[in-house]
């Protein structure tokens, strides 16, 4: 045995614990109460998310909600569609500043939003290009770290700095991920580097879209489609854990670039943002494996396979169906779907797209029948979203940071009520349940 080897082993057995001791010392693991609701720890105006309600002690399931300020996300869409316009930066004001913005306004700020795209002077070749990752997520935390660097003051915590600094973030979000990608492409990969300057007047989607590709071309609806999909990842309400982890951290009276960075951190884990690889993984293996998409009968039974941990992942996990608050419907889902369709009539994918609504349909109740649970289940935003980024030509390097790019405009906004309100520094606690032991003098061991 190696000295890794034996280490991995002592730490294995040190930290086991018997998990009968967090009944005993009434244990929220998760945060969350034993009937699955989250434990209430702070109090917000950002984001609402509304699943159920509580009524004589019982959940109650309803259809899904989703508001911004108070605003249903649904009307934003609606109103962005009806009227031809993007929707995205609409909701970045509305996030930060907790008003809809006028037509003056509106473009004022989207003006402002353009003029910052562009990184720091040399920023892209002395800290993007210098230092490439194969993860994109690391390269984007690695920057807004090293963007602490360039700012004049950085450490100061008035309101009026760090919403500059909320600004400035979110702007060259998209910037720094195209640019992380094609140093991914360029240096592990082995392609050319191509790199393009971000133009003035462009909306966050078209951005995103336009820095991506080699010839820089798009069409309305894959912007459009991609601004929903920005719109609908932007805020989940302060219990989301990156959502948590910048509070978390902002409470410590740290400075914005590496509250940021600790989202940037939650958010690149399996069970939250990188959750749309996984349901992209699982469609692959799916495809490859049922003969006849349009075979109900031969989905479910494959569908079974991986409930029970026979097949892809062996988790025992359909990824993109359940959610932690969401019960009869997410809405994010639902819109995603409706776009999805539209899309994948033009790109040719209605054979996959078909697929995915068979599982979406059949996955719920065989989730309750396999794992003998009685509760409602629906598909998450998950179940489309990687979806969507493929038809539009996303490569899968890019699912989780675009959903950072959306969702920096609610960690900020988050990091703003904190800097308002928040007067203390979290700190929950742990029990201790390791017994005392005498000091052992080396000799003696």
């Amino acid at each position: 045995m190696d000295d890794i080897d034996f280490w991995t082993k002592e730490a294995s057995q040190t930290n086991n614990l018997d998990s009968a001791l967090y009944d005993k010392y009434n244990v929220k693991r998760g945060l969350r109460n034993g009937d699955g609701t989250g434990v209430l720890v702070g109090l917000t105006n950002v984001g609402e998310v509304h699943g159920y309600f509580v009524s004589e002690g019982e959940k109650v399931a309803v259809e899904g909600k989703l508001f911004y300020r108070g605003v249903d996300v649904e009307d934003i869409v609606s109103a962005a569609a009806k009227e031809g316009r993007y929707a995205f930066e609409e909701t970045i004001y509305l996030l930060l500043f907790g008003s809809l913005p006028d037509k003056a306004q509106l473009e004022k700020f989207c003006d402002h939003l353009s003029e910052l795209r562009s990184l720091p002077p040399n920023f892209a070749e002395d800290v993007i290009m210098k230092h490439p990752s194969r993860d994109i997520m690391n390269e984007l935390c690695h920057s807004v770290l090293s963007l602490y660097s360039k700012d004049e003051d950085p450490e100061n915590f008035g309101l009026k700095n760090i919403i500059r600094q909320s600004i400035e973030l979110i702007s060259r979000f998209p910037t720094i991920a195209s640019y992380a990608y094609r140093s991914k492409r360029h240096y592990f990969d082995k392609q050319s580097l191509i790199i393009h300057q971000p133009e003035d007047g462009r909306f966050t989607a078209e951005t995103i879209l336009s820095l991506m590709r080699r010839d820089q071309r798009f069409t309305r609806l894959e912007a459009e489609i991609l601004d929903l999909a920005l719109v609908l990842h932007a805020e989940h309400g302060g219990g989301n854990n990156s959502t948590f982890a910048v509070h978390l951290v902002s409470s410590t009276e740290t400075d914005t670039y590496s509250a940021i960075a600790a989202g940037l951190c939650s958010l690149k884990g399996f069970k939250h943002g990188g959750a749309n690889s996984k349901v992209m993984g699982m469609m692959e293996d799916i495809q490859n494996n049922v003969k006849d998409w349009a075979d109900e009968d031969e989905i479910t039974a494959y569908l079974k396979k991986i409930l029970r941990g026979e097949a892809y992942d062996h988790s025992g996990l359909i990824y993109g169906i359940g959610h932690a608050v969401y019960t009869k419907s997410d809405p994010r889902a639902s819109l995603l779907r409706d776009k999805a369709r539209i899309l994948a009539g033009e790109k040719d994918f209605m054979r996959e797209f078909n697929l995915y609504t068979a599982i979406e349909k059949i996955a719920p109740d065989l989730i309750r029948r396999v794992k003998k649970i009685n509760k409602d289940i629906c598909p998450n935003v998950d179940l489309y979203s990687g979806f969507i980024y493929r038809m539009l030509d996303i490569p899968p390097e890019l699912y989780t940071p675009i959903f950072a790019v959306s969702r920096v405009a609610g960690w900020c906004a988050h990091r703003i009520e904190e800097a308002v309100v928040g007067n203390r520094i979290i700190r929950p606690a742990y029990k201790c349940v390791q017994s005392h032991k005498n000091y052992t003098p080396i000799n003696e061991r």
